[in-house]
């Protein structure tokens, strides 16, 4: 799977290329415009399944994240938050809770990888006069982080499954709202590197919880009050 993302990688970069110096040729005749339009969507489309599969191939042949640094997840949060903010279409109420300045011990590229998908899926799939909310906690059980929302929820029988690669509860909304597919791969393969786990609750009509849970050793505490952020 590597060696083929990475062969698809170059001819596709010209591609996109292409498109792009069309897209911007004032010669282009204006019927043209639309089509053009959606083939630049499809190659970022491609590009993003591309980068993906290439990370999840990666993950995949490599063993548990032995060591790592101190992540700062109340920085990460807040980062993850700016980020969903600046979406053209995000939920109105986003909050951010921490309960605790513990730090996590880990790879920081992937564990915001891991975060960022959870926090990307969570907005795609919660309406606009809906809310998301991330939350960061620690007790003696170790560290986790949790992204709720007001989502359409998911139904029971999928939700063994939303792991595996490619994998779609509604295949035509998923591919409409852009997304590869491989996300949640990609966030399961994290946390088993890290020694977590993920927990998924949901309510059809009323939404959905993913929580990561992180063991003790991978914790370094501090404890501070509780901050919340709303949008």
């Amino acid at each position: 799977v590597a060696n083929a993302s990475h062969e698809l990688r170059s001819p596709l970069t010209v591609i996109s290329g292409y498109l792009e110096t069309l897209n911007h040729d004032p010669a282009l005749d204006s019927d043209l415009k639309a089509p053009v339009a959606e083939m630049r969507r499809q190659a970022e489309r491609m590009t993003g399944i591309i980068r993906d599969l290439l990370e999840l191939s990666r993950l995949e042949e490599t063993g548990e994240a032995l060591g790592g640094q101190p992540i700062d997840v109340a920085a990460l949060l807040a980062l993850l938050r700016k980020d969903t903010v600046a979406r053209p279409v995000h939920p109105r109420d986003i909050r951010v809770q921490v309960e605790s300045d513990a730090q996590l011990i880990g790879d920081e590229p992937e564990i915001h990888s891991a975060f960022s998908n959870l926090v990307d899926n969570a907005a795609k799939y919660t309406p606009a006069e809906g809310s998301l909310e991330m939350r960061w906690w620690v007790d003696d059980d170790g560290g986790h982080f949790a992204v709720s929302d007001t989502g359409m929820g998911i139904p029971a029988e999928h939700i063994p499954r939303l792991t595996e690669r490619f994998y779609r509860v509604d295949a035509g909304r998923s591919r409409s709202t852009g997304g590869s597919g491989l996300g949640l791969a990609i966030v399961r393969h994290v946390l088993q590197r890290h020694g977590a786990t993920l927990e998924v609750q949901s309510t059809l009509g009323s939404g959905s919880t993913f929580t990561c849970h992180f063991p003790p050793e991978r914790i370094r505490a501090f404890s501070r009050p509780v901050t919340t952020v709303s949008a």
